[in-house]
């Protein structure tokens, strides 16, 4: 079928979901509908995914089979219903509708962990949140009510229960895939579409039956729930053709999202579920579900102190790593001049309280823009890297070398004669990778003279070096003689 598969079929499905207003009011010619819209999105799953390895398409599997099975308790409620005229429940097809939360969940859980191999603690916070806010909402509405229904045999019960459950773990896993890194193409979304049309189709029965309203009785109404399951098949079916399913499970390049303004006000919102229960309660006088909002809020108030406390840590790493890159050159690891700047007038005010000798030599890689030019930028990338690190290696370990800018590198020699000084430097010339060499200058500070003005002496002497020819090291001017042993 190709790209344009999804099309057609889109529009397919959009033709039958809105026809399912027309059609008769017979339940064979209602189910036969919802059935025939059900099993073509199962078709749709598994015809779209036979592009994907086998491996790859087992969340889409799940999913499919949550559809067929969800799809088949439609054909046997209706079998039931007109035909052994069994209506009490639970019927047949309550575990055929309610293997499609499971399903589903595991599909989810599947694609997320294929999107998002490491554990993401934060995303299951939210997670976490949100379930517990509306599962709050889920149990004093529905699970409560159900749970000592008098009226109600104990399995009726249990299924009743099962449902807001179901919903409750299809959201989570939803809100856990959302959460999750990698791309976010159609397919996400429409996958995502469904999931949140599976859960607002239940919730808006929950709703209806809570307020006390019949929709059986209003035609569009009653359809038009309907349409909300038959929209959240087809969006698996236009997911699985759409040629995004692709990339779908593919391992996150891009980090999971960061809380946006919509996300952070959903949070909230399931924040503030069970203090607005407990006001709601209060302001009607129905009974009040202390021991149910104690919990939820107890829940709650720990998530958010979890997420809290996850959002500052994020901060500190993230203001260590700016620290660290301020002063830290990103392709060479090396101090950068920042630091070289910071560190420079200490190491000269140790040396005037010490009288001990300190010089400064700079170094410039030669001829760095011909071997750019002829070998290309990475290359000459690769050159830098391979050079700081083998200059550090015959470096002593007191010294400090830094990239001042460019191919041009700084060193600060504390405790070193002009002679040791320029045996260091040699070492190093030696030593620089790829058949290279390099010029620098080498300047004793005179104990007196600023930072500055040491430098300034040092690239002074860099450039005899380069003008000389290259390939050797220059001292600076007006050296002082070497200083003679302190007699205590």
């Amino acid at each position: 079928m190709g790209g344009r598969g999804w099309k057609l079929y889109a529009l397919l499905a959009t033709l039958g979901i809105l026809g399912y207003q027309l059609i008769p009011e017979s339940p064979w010619w209602k189910a036969t509908w919802q059935i025939s819209i059900g099993y073509g999105a199962v078709a749709a799953v598994l015809f779209g995914v036979r592009r994907l390895r086998i491996g790859r398409r087992i969340p889409w599997w799940c999913f499919a089979f949550g559809l067929f099975a969800n799809t088949s308790g439609i054909a046997v409620a209706i079998y039931s219903s007109e035909v052994l005229h069994v209506d009490e429940s639970p019927t047949l097809a309550d575990p055929l509708f309610l293997l499609l939360y499971p399903a589903c969940a595991v599909g989810f859980a599947l694609l997320t962990r294929a999107r998002e191999p490491r554990s993401n603690w934060a995303a299951m916070v939210d997670a976490g949140t949100f379930t517990t806010g509306l599962g709050l909402l889920a149990w004093v509405y529905v699970i409560e009510p159900a749970t000592f229904s008098a009226g109600t045999p104990l399995l009726g019960r249990l299924v009743q229960i099962a449902y807001p459950i179901g919903d409750l773990l299809l959201l989570a896993m939803l809100v856990r895939l959302m959460r999750s890194g990698g791309t976010r193409g159609p397919a996400f979304w429409w996958i995502t579409g469904s999931g949140i049309a599976f859960f607002g189709g239940d919730t808006t029965w929950v709703v209806l039956n809570n307020l006390g309203i019949d929709i059986n009785d209003v035609q569009v109404a009653n359809r038009g729930v309907d349409m909300i399951f038959l929209v959240a098949y087809s969006l698996f079916g236009i997911a699985a053709l759409h040629p995004s399913a692709r990339d779908l499970d593919r391992t996150a390049v891009q980090p999971a999202p960061r809380l946006s303004t919509p996300m952070l006000t959903s949070l909230t919102v399931a924040s503030l579920i069970a203090p607005a229960l407990l006001g709601f309660q209060l302001y009607t006088g129905t009974p009040v579900d202390g021991p149910a909002i104690v919990l939820g809020s107890t829940v709650l108030f720990l998530l958010v102190v979890v997420r809290m406390s996850q959002l500052v840590r994020e901060v500190e790493r993230q203001a260590d790593r700016v620290r660290t890159l301020s002063r830290q050159d990103e392709l060479t690891g090396l101090p950068n001049r920042r630091a070289w700047n910071d560190e420079i007038p200490r190491a000269l005010e140790n040396a005037r309280r010490g009288n001990i000798p300190v010089s400064v030599a700079m170094i410039d890689l030669d001829h760095f823009k011909l071997f750019n030019d002829s070998y290309g930028h990475p290359a000459g990338d690769r050159l830098l890297t391979d050079a700081a690190q083998a200059w550090h290696g015959v470096l002593r370990q007191g010294d400090i070398l830094a990239r001042y800018g460019g191919e041009e590198f700084i060193v600060l020699l504390p405790d070193a004669t002009t002679d040791e000084a320029l045996r260091i430097l040699r070492r190093a010339l030696d030593v620089t990778p790829l058949g290279q060499s390099f010029s620098a200058g080498l300047a004793r500070w005179d104990g007196s003279e600023s930072s500055d003005e040491l430098i300034v002496r040092a690239d002074a002497a860099l450039y005899q070096a380069k003008t000389a020819g290259r390939r050797r090291i220059v001292t600076a001017v007006d050296e002082l003689p070497e200083p003679a042993p302190v007699t205590v």
